[in-house]
């Protein structure tokens, strides 16, 4: 089973969880009806739209309502804290969430006591208060933008904010930023980094480049970061191998931005409803291969 752990910018609304249904512009869960733009909601779309083209079952979610305080995110941490061990994961996506290095530690001690812990994947904020508490060598995955790359690959910067000036959020320099995040064990087992061109690497160094197709419009669109993590954990929960799916998911949201056929006008949901015909493009390519 995959679940994915994450937030909405909306003060009020509260902690729901349970499994997704996916229903034309907007996700249900728990009773409430949730629109499909960028963030958790998107990557929960697209994580449930590539699981139902696989044949598997949706993924179980866990939302709360938070707009910057932390007051749902800490809410959450405690949550997962007492419960995470009453529903076995394959993998766990954590994705937009507000650092507490004591509450996520607290957390993280709950899932590595599981007697099989998931798959384990982080995005955003996740990603940060992972380095923060020198706990990044705990996840198998982390997909970053070259941005929040330079704030891995920044061993003195405490936060984001203060991630220092030489370290150029330049994506020309990408190589360089994961080569320096790994000397300093601040990622995870793989990253995928996202943006114009995308980069899958380990420790060994840069695995894949994936490039292509490019569509210049999608720069301008929110959310196609979170349709990439969404893919990327559902590949990895039905199966695939981490650095594989990671290279595959890549390739499909490509494609999918592709098909979508991208104007200013162009919203992420209408990238989401491509995601299928470019899941069968590349499976059709792989078994050509």
């Amino acid at each position: 089973m995959l679940g994915l752990v994450g937030t909405i910018p909306e003060k009020d609304f509260p902690l729901v969880h349970g499994p997704v249904t996916l229903e034309g512009e907007n996700i249900y869960l728990g009773g409430s009806r949730i629109a499909i733009n960028r963030g958790t909601p998107a990557l929960i779309a697209a994580a449930a739209e590539t699981l139902s083209y696989l044949g598997c079952p949706g993924p179980y979610c866990y939302l709360v309502g938070d707009i910057g305080s932390g007051e749902g995110c800490r809410q959450l941490y405690r949550y997962l804290t007492r419960s995470i061990g009453e529903h076995s994961f394959k993998t766990l996506a954590l994705h937009y969430f507000q650092p507490d290095v004591t509450l996520f530690k607290e957390m993280l001690a709950a899932i590595m006591a599981l007697p099989v812990h998931p798959t384990l994947i982080a995005d955003a904020g996740f990603m940060y208060v992972a380095k923060m508490g020198g706990d990044a060598a705990q996840f198998d995955l982390f997909t970053p933008d070259a941005g929040e790359l330079a704030y891995l690959a920044d061993e003195k910067a405490p936060h984001p904010f203060y991630t220092r000036g030489f370290i150029l959020h330049d994506e020309n320099l990408v190589p360089d930023l994961i080569a320096r995040a790994y000397r300093h064990n601040n990622a995870a087992t793989y990253l995928l980094v996202k943006g114009a061109s995308d980069y899958i690497a380990s420790r060994e160094g840069i695995l894949e480049k994936v490039d292509q197709p490019s569509e210049a419009v999608l720069e301008a669109i929110g959310g196609t970061g979170d349709t990439l993590t969404g893919i990327v954990s559902a590949l990895i929960a039905r199966g695939m191998a981490v650095d594989a799916a990671a290279i595959q998911a890549a390739r499909v949201n490509r494609l999918a931005g592709l098909y979508a056929r991208p104007t200013p006008a162009t919203q992420i949901d209408d990238l989401i409803k491509k995601i299928p015909r470019a899941l069968e493009e590349t499976f059709r390519d792989s078994e050509g291969s």
